[in-house]
């Protein structure tokens, strides 16, 4: 414990405040890799969830060989830590970035860490298998599964990841709190992960349990019985005589005879005392979650899985697009290039998984169109036709929030319009939606003056309306591509190029500065190099290391093809791409813009979150955004690495982190980035103090390193960040405070914005859910408006409006949301909560964002194990597919290697990848 007190000195009282918020829930596992500061070698909730679904994915590819390319052989991987970038290599070739699948095993990990924090979870013991509530738990599990498979079949697989995380978590907690181990069993709960099937021979009430045990270590404090038990956390409920704790120095219970615990969540015996058999518990926690995954496989179907969880290289298709009677070009080239895109990718990695198409004009928009099925959208996008409206403004921003509420995380989001917004009220809402939802929104927009007899104006419009397009393309990372009609269609040629996963390479400056180049570093990781620049240019020169300068003719070049539509340039460079510095000089008449993007496989994702280095689970508690005055961890994972390692060449390597004020680009400030865990995991981490997070507006995050040959390397982050002012969030179901609250009283963090906790469980038709709302200040006073909605458009209504807080000081709510008898059952409800400064007051407004879902009764055979079957069916679409030996590669000290384990119905399990373990 000294060694966490000592890096528990550093932290500033806000922080301290925060630990003192996430101090009593109910143990489990740990959550996550920076628990291991806290106990080396455990393996954590993290590992169990990513190893279970690289097993599954790799099983998939097994069985289903990639068209056109060779099979992949189990052998190939035997003897090698399992990664997503080597799956994805070996399955859709070489440079085919797992980005978006890795960033899906991080939601679906985050969301499993998260039920050790959220306030309506931690302390539920339920859903950790606590206090002998077996039964209660295995209820608890099957109903999470089951919204997994309901969100996951609605197309929403955001909330069917938190409801898998959550599904996993308690699994897992399963064989750590539970005596399952302890009672000899060498196989997962054949009955766990199915409805309406008893555990059976479980600890009644009366049967003593435990032995009082006055050490850290408690390997025989359990009595001689084979009846089901687990440990009692805490004082709620309270340990009754006899019975067993869970155990740690963080369990009050423990200290109650019998003393002690059974906990086998980490390897240290300060938490658990049963820790000689945490990897024992891991190993049958690894098994029953890759279960749950071929379960999951097997009700979705091999495609409803691969978009579960995101195993492609391919972005979705998502267009949202003016349907007045002026659109007709810009509708045509919309369909064009969906056409296009559709029939070009067909059968291929880069086929799109999603689309998704939101219509609108005056008065109206929508409705969404959400399918998986190509020819289904060119059906629906073919149809649309330009009629009627005519007039300027239109609902555009409406219906660009209802695309991003229905559109996969990571995506690009392309807006064809002619006319202003009329809704600009969202605007600052939308761009907090699009940095939630990590998309990039691209507007085209043709203004042409030759067409104004078919726009009719109904007032003197400003020359600024086009600005809430600008501030939502800032935010998101994307841009606003003005134009004319006749060019329409060569520009929208960015669409697929968009869709080739490019990445933004930073430029320095920024923007264009008269008489000073832009300057940019190319290394030996990128190609297919492309150059746009927009706007009244009168001449550019793009030149290379060596003094090369291709020009603003059209057609080939001395470095590659330049095109021209209107203002619009396009530059393609030849490949192989010079390494070095590289310069684009431009003259032109106002600010032009310009942006440089290339084809990669390094890249990578990132996160936000507090360092919770004391209590029973130590670990990262993640935030969407930095919120003002609290000390924040910066976690990147760096993609496409896979086993470069291996070759013995060089490998890139990040060292420091900038951070750059947007859109100007002064510097705020350049932290080292440490490494966390093995190599090939390409985990980073650095400390944020809130002095460097006190800039008021966004700010880039860019990456510094080298390449493998030395060459500097540069990678931006595809959008800003931004400082929320306040922790906003809603709670879910159970008690509720009202009224305000400073520190030194109770806990007040339970939550970082903007995702939300729900209540627990679903909605159903006809009732009304009570949802309690929290707001806390760590920066200093705020006076600040409360609003609320939701969508689809139910009743919610609230008896906080309004708040003034003190620094280090909370106030409570609660809402009232009220689901109509008529509401549709298995779909998803999304509520924002809103908090925006008084009058003039320059805080910007915080929002956040929960997922809910409306759950129909449960039909007889949504989990339903077949008659003939005592556990899940593996398999799915390989009936003649035998089981076979599990492969690993051993540990040291470990019990994973060399067991043999066989799927119930012909299925095969796989466990790779447990080195690092």
């Amino acid at each position: 414990m000294l060694l966490l007190e000592e890096s528990l000195s550093h932290l500033g009282p806000s922080v301290l405040l925060l630990l003192q918020l996430l101090l009593p829930p109910a143990s489990a596992f740990f959550p996550n890799i920076w628990s291991l500061l806290a106990a080396p070698g455990s393996i954590t909730h993290q590992d169990l969830t990513e190893e279970a679904a690289l097993n599954v994915t790799l099983q998939l590819f097994l069985e289903q060989p990639p068209p056109g390319r060779p099979p992949l052989h189990l052998e190939d991987f035997l003897g090698r830590t399992l990664l997503a970038d080597d799956l994805f290599a070996a399955y859709f070739g070489p440079g085919f970035p797992s980005r978006r699948f890795r960033a899906a095993l991080g939601e679906v990990s985050r969301a499993n860490a998260a039920q050790d924090f959220l306030p309506t979870s931690k302390n539920d013991p339920d859903l950790h298998f606590d206090a002998e509530r077996l039964g209660q738990g295995h209820t608890r599990l099957v109903g999470a599964l089951r919204e997994t498979l309901v969100a996951a079949r609605a197309l929403d697989h955001t909330l069917a990841r938190q409801r898998l995380g959550a599904a996993l978590h308690a699994l897992q907690d399963f064989y750590s709190h539970s005596n399952w181990v302890e009672l000899g069993k060498q196989q997962p709960h054949p009955h766990l992960l199915w409805p309406r099937r008893e555990l059976g021979s479980l600890a009644q009430v009366g049967d003593p349990t435990c032995s009082d045990c006055e050490e850290l270590s408690c390997p025989e404090n359990l009595l001689g019985f084979t009846l089901l038990t687990s440990g009692y956390f805490g004082t709620h409920p309270p340990k009754p005589p006899g019975k067993c704790s869970h155990g740690g120095h963080f369990d009050r219970s423990s200290s109650q005879p019998p003393r002690g615990g059974i906990n086998k969540d980490s390897t240290s015996p300060g938490f658990s005392p049963h820790h000689m058999l945490h990897l024992q518990a891991a190993k049958l926690a690894l098994l029953a979650s890759i279960q749950a995954f071929s379960l999951l496989r097997s009700r979705l179907g091999d495609s409803g899985f691969s978009r579960l969880l995101d195993i492609s290289p391919a972005s979705s298709l998502s267009f949202v697009l003016d349907t007045t009677g002026s659109m007709g070009e810009e509708i045509n080239a919309a369909k064009i290039q969906a056409r296009h895109i559709v029939e070009q990718r067909r059968g291929s990695p880069m086929e799109p998984v999603h689309y998704v198409l939101v219509p609108f004009h005056d008065p109206g928009f929508g409705p969404v169109f959400t399918t998986s099925d190509p020819d289904s959208f060119w059906q629906q996008l073919n149809e649309i036709q330009a009629l009627g409206g005519g007039d300027e403004p239109e609902m555009c921003l409406s219906a660009l929030e209802l695309a991003l509420l229905h559109t996969p995380p990571l995506s690009d989001i392309f807006v064809f319009t002619d006319a202003s917004p009329k809704d600009a009220f969202l605007t600052n809402r939308v761009e907090s939606l699009t940095q939630e939802r990590r998309c990039r929104v691209t507007f085209l927009v043709t203004e042409d003056p030759s067409r104004v007899q078919h726009r009719a104006r109904r007032e003197v419009l400003s020359p600024l309306r086009f600005e809430p397009y600008e501030a939502v393309a800032l935010a998101s990372g994307g841009e606003v591509i003005f134009t004319k009609d006749q060019h329409i269609r060569d520009v929208a040629a960015i669409v697929g190029d968009s869709m080739a996963d490019l990445v933004t390479l930073p430029l320095e400056p920024p923007v264009v500065v008269p008489g000073k180049p832009l300057v940019f570093i190319v290394d030996g990781l990128l190609q297919r190099l492309t150059v746009r620049i927009h706007g009244e240019v009168s001449s550019f020169c793009i030149r290379n290391p060596a003094g090369v300068c291709q020009g603003q003719e059209e057609g080939e070049g001395p470095l590659g093809h330049t095109r021209r539509f209107g203002q619009f340039w396009m530059v393609t460079m030849n490949d192989p791409l010079q390494k070095g510095t590289w310069e684009i000089q431009v003259t032109a008449k106002g600010t032009p813009r310009v942006r440089v993007q290339a084809q990669t496989s390094l890249d990578f994702l990132f996160y936000f979150g507090i360092p919770v280095e004391e209590g029973p689970h130590p670990g990262l508690y993640p935030l969407t955004q930095p919120v003002a005055g609290l000390q924040t961890q910066l976690l990147v994972e760096v993609t496409g690495l896979g086993s470069r390692g291996e070759s013995g060449d060089p490998l890139p390597h990040f060292s420091h982190v900038v951070l750059r004020g947007v859109p100007k680009g002064a510097e705020l400030g350049r932290v080292p980035l440490e490494p966390m865990g093995p190599w090939e995991r390409g985990l980073l981490a650095a400390s944020l103090s809130p002095t460097l997070l006190s800039t008021a507006g966004p700010f880039s995050l860019e990456l510094i390193g080298q390449d493998g040959g030395g060459q500097g390397l540069h990678r931006a982050a595809p959008q800003p960040c931004s400082v929320v002012p306040v922790l906003l969030e809603v709670r879910g179901k159970g008690k509720v405070r009202l009224g305000l609250e400073r520190k030194g009283a109770a806990p007040l963090l339970t939550r970082p914005p903007p995702q939300l906790s729900g209540p627990p469980g679903f909605l159903a038709p006809g009732t009304k859910a009570p949802l309690g709302l929290h707001i806390a200040s760590f920066s200093g006073p705020q006076d600040l408006d409360l609003r609320a909605s939701v969508n689809p458009s139910f009743a919610l209504t609230s008896n906080l409006s309004r708040v003034l807080l003190e620094h280090n000081e909370s106030a409570w709510g609660r809402l009232w949301l009220e689901v109509p008898d008529s509401a549709t059952p298995d779909s998803v409800v999304v509520v924002t909560v809103t908090a925006m400064g008084r009058e003039a007051s320059s805080v910007p407004p915080t929002h956040a964002f929960l997922r809910l879902l409306v759950l129909a009764p449960a039909p007889q055979d949504q989990l339903a194990a077949p008659a003939h079957s005592s556990g899940p069916v593996l398999t799915t679409a390989s009936p003649g597919f035998h089981p076979s030996t599990l492969v690993t590669r051993g540990i040291a000290g470990g019990g994973l290697a060399g067991n043999t384990w066989w799927g119930t119905v012909g299925g095969v399990l796989l466990l790779l990848g447990l080195a690092s373990w």
